[in-house]
Protein backbone atom coordinates (compact mmCIF):
# COMPACT_ATOMS: atom_id res chain seq x y z
CA UNK A 1 0.00 0.00 0.00
CA UNK A 2 1.22 3.46 -1.16
CA UNK A 3 1.67 5.45 1.78
CA UNK A 4 2.56 9.57 2.03
CA UNK A 5 3.09 11.18 5.30
CA UNK A 6 3.48 15.65 4.52
CA UNK A 7 4.91 16.82 7.94
CA UNK A 8 6.29 20.46 8.23
CA UNK A 9 3.34 23.03 7.63
CA UNK A 10 2.41 26.07 10.19
CA UNK A 11 2.36 29.81 10.46
CA UNK A 12 5.03 32.10 9.38
CA UNK A 13 5.26 35.74 8.02
CA UNK A 14 5.36 37.20 5.02
CA UNK A 15 9.21 36.69 3.46
CA UNK A 16 10.15 33.63 5.76
CA UNK A 17 10.63 30.39 5.17
CA UNK A 18 9.16 26.70 6.06
CA UNK A 19 9.83 23.22 4.69
CA UNK A 20 7.77 20.70 4.05
CA UNK A 21 8.74 16.85 4.01
CA UNK A 22 6.60 13.93 2.20
CA UNK A 23 7.75 10.53 3.63
CA UNK A 24 7.13 7.94 1.11
CA UNK A 25 6.33 4.40 1.14
CA UNK A 26 5.08 1.18 -0.23
CA UNK A 27 5.42 1.44 -3.58
CA UNK A 28 7.75 -0.41 -6.07
CA UNK A 29 7.42 1.18 -9.49
CA UNK A 30 10.48 2.13 -11.42
CA UNK A 31 9.59 5.52 -12.69
CA UNK A 32 7.40 7.67 -11.23
CA UNK A 33 7.73 11.44 -9.70
CA UNK A 34 7.18 12.87 -6.57
CA UNK A 35 4.61 16.14 -6.64
CA UNK A 36 3.52 18.38 -4.62
CA UNK A 37 0.22 20.54 -4.76
CA UNK A 38 -1.56 23.14 -3.11
CA UNK A 39 -4.98 24.15 -2.50
CA UNK A 40 -6.29 27.49 -1.42
CA UNK A 41 -10.09 27.59 -0.24
CA UNK A 42 -12.57 28.11 -3.04
CA UNK A 43 -9.62 26.99 -5.61
CA UNK A 44 -8.79 24.29 -7.47
CA UNK A 45 -5.38 21.89 -6.38
CA UNK A 46 -2.57 23.25 -8.13
CA UNK A 47 0.90 21.89 -8.99
CA UNK A 48 3.77 23.13 -7.23
CA UNK A 49 6.88 21.02 -8.11
CA UNK A 50 7.74 17.70 -8.45
CA UNK A 51 10.98 16.10 -8.71
CA UNK A 52 11.44 12.80 -11.11
CA UNK A 53 12.86 9.83 -9.50
CA UNK A 54 15.37 8.27 -12.01
CA UNK A 55 16.92 11.48 -13.98
CA UNK A 56 16.28 13.84 -11.12
CA UNK A 57 14.21 16.44 -13.26
CA UNK A 58 12.68 18.69 -11.30
CA UNK A 59 9.60 21.22 -12.28
CA UNK A 60 8.47 24.37 -10.83
CA UNK A 61 5.37 26.31 -11.41
CA UNK A 62 5.88 29.97 -11.95
CA UNK A 63 4.52 30.81 -9.37
CA UNK A 64 7.10 29.59 -6.77
CA UNK A 65 10.38 29.55 -9.45
CA UNK A 66 13.15 31.04 -7.68
CA UNK A 67 11.35 31.17 -3.95
CA UNK A 68 11.04 27.10 -3.79
CA UNK A 69 13.38 24.57 -4.12
CA UNK A 70 12.11 20.73 -4.50
CA UNK A 71 14.64 17.71 -3.53
CA UNK A 72 14.85 14.04 -2.41
CA UNK A 73 16.26 12.09 -0.19
CA UNK A 74 16.16 8.91 -1.42
CA UNK A 75 17.70 6.77 1.83
CA UNK A 76 15.53 8.02 3.91
CA UNK A 77 12.49 8.20 0.67
CA UNK A 78 11.77 11.85 2.01
CA UNK A 79 10.84 14.54 -0.74
CA UNK A 80 11.15 17.79 1.04
CA UNK A 81 10.16 21.23 -0.60
CA UNK A 82 12.17 24.51 0.88
CA UNK A 83 9.58 27.61 0.67
CA UNK A 84 11.49 30.84 0.79
CA UNK A 85 10.42 34.20 0.58
CA UNK A 86 6.76 32.87 1.40
CA UNK A 87 4.03 35.42 0.23
CA UNK A 88 0.47 35.40 2.04
CA UNK A 89 -0.58 33.50 -1.25
CA UNK A 90 1.26 30.72 -0.91
CA UNK A 91 -1.30 29.95 2.04
CA UNK A 92 -3.12 26.34 1.29
CA UNK A 93 -3.21 23.32 2.14
CA UNK A 94 -0.04 21.55 0.61
CA UNK A 95 -0.53 17.64 -0.37
CA UNK A 96 2.38 15.45 -1.76
CA UNK A 97 1.95 12.67 -4.36
CA UNK A 98 3.13 9.83 -6.20
CA UNK A 99 3.00 10.19 -9.66
CA UNK A 100 3.71 8.00 -13.02
CA UNK A 101 6.09 9.48 -14.83
CA UNK A 102 4.97 7.82 -18.18
CA UNK A 103 1.32 9.50 -18.23
CA UNK A 104 2.80 13.31 -16.90
CA UNK A 105 2.72 15.80 -19.32
CA UNK A 106 6.28 17.40 -20.48
CA UNK A 107 7.28 20.10 -18.71
CA UNK A 108 4.34 19.81 -15.84
CA UNK A 109 3.89 17.78 -13.27
CA UNK A 110 0.29 16.91 -14.35
CA UNK A 111 0.09 12.93 -14.54
CA UNK A 112 -1.89 9.98 -13.11
CA UNK A 113 -1.75 10.23 -9.04
CA UNK A 114 -0.75 6.90 -7.54
CA UNK A 115 -1.77 8.22 -4.07
CA UNK A 116 -2.23 11.30 -2.18
CA UNK A 117 -0.65 12.31 1.36
CA UNK A 118 -3.10 13.82 3.52
CA UNK A 119 -2.04 16.88 3.39
CA UNK A 120 -0.68 19.93 5.69
CA UNK A 121 -1.33 23.54 6.18
CA UNK A 122 0.35 26.46 5.53
CA UNK A 123 -0.38 30.06 6.24
CA UNK A 124 1.34 32.77 5.38
CA UNK A 125 0.74 36.27 7.74
CA UNK A 126 1.26 39.35 5.78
Amino acid sequence: EVQLVESGGGLEQAGGSLRLSCAVSGFSFDDYAIGWFRQAPGNVREEVSCVSSNSGTTYYADSVKGRFTISSDNAKNTVYLQMNSLKPEDTASYYCAVIDIATMRPGTCIGSIASWGQGTQVTVSS
